[in-house]
């Protein structure tokens, strides 16, 4: 995978958590717990957050392209890394 590539990843969010988590699956998509509450954006902007310190690229590099007012959302990372698929991979399996 070249630098210029993005992936498309599928998440389960769950807002309001006791703690910042991601790992694991819940119907195939990476499942991911965010203390922040689904209140204006807060809860995905720490999603965001979580999911670049978790896959070690900038937060600038991911995008929320679906589901802004769901537990269903879909995310864009461009520029990623050769071996992000292998670290998406063991997430999910977390």
């Amino acid at each position: 995978m070249s630098l210029n590539e993005s992936i498309t990843i599928e998440v389960h969010a769950t807002p309001g958590a006791k703690r910042n988590l991601v790992g694991g699956q819940h119907d195939g998509r990476l499942r991911v717990s965010v203390t922040a509450a689904a209140d204006k954006g807060k809860a995905n902007a720490a999603i965001i957050k979580l999911l670049a310190d978790a896959l070690g690229v900038s937060k600038s590099s991911i995008e929320l392209i679906s589901g802004a007012t769901n537990r269903q959302k879909k995310f864009r990372i461009t520029g990623a890394s050769s071996d992000m698929r292998d670290k998406l991979q063991n997430l999910m399996q977390c």
